[in-house]
């Protein structure tokens, strides 16, 4: 059964990418820490991040870091914060997000109801980030 991510990374479900390459996508969350929140996410489907192979991890976790720069430089941040926690959708999937404290790190206290208008925009501005840091053959139009 495909679950939520896959319905999206197909285009069931619309999402706000800020990348996409051959093994994965990144979107901005639905419920972000903060502004310009991404997910990580393999095309592959997996449940677990113990199930995925070493390569799979690498290469999530290298796209993050790519994605975690660039939000701290336009999003005005101190760090990238990078996390895994699996319980939201039975898909892998790594939250990174600007941060400046450590109780940034608390999903309670994701947005509910983010502004739509706000979330294009800040998806715009990573965007915009990315292609300026040099990968802009990664980053899809809006």
């Amino acid at each position: 059964m495909s679950t939520l991510f896959s319905k999206i990374i197909e285009g069931q479900i619309p999402g706000r990418f800020v990348w996409k390459d051959e093994t994965c996508v990144a979107f901005l969350s639905i419920g972000p820490l903060s502004d310009g929140h991404a997910l990580v996410v393999p095309r592959q489907e997996i449940d677990e991040f113990t199930d995925a192979s070493e390569e799979l991890l690498t290469h999530l976790t290298l796209v993050a870091q790519k994605i975690g720069q660039t939000q701290k430089r336009v999003f005005g941040a101190q760090r990238a914060g990078l996390m895994i926690a699996g319980f939201e959708v039975p898909h892998l999937h790594v939250h990174v997000w600007p941060t400046n404290s450590l109780a940034d790190f608390d999903l309670s206290n994701a947005a509910d109801n983010p502004d739509p208008k706000a979330m294009d925009h800040n998806a715009q501005v990573l965007r915009a980030g990315l292609v300026a840091d040099g990968h802009g053959e990664f980053v899809p139009e809006a």
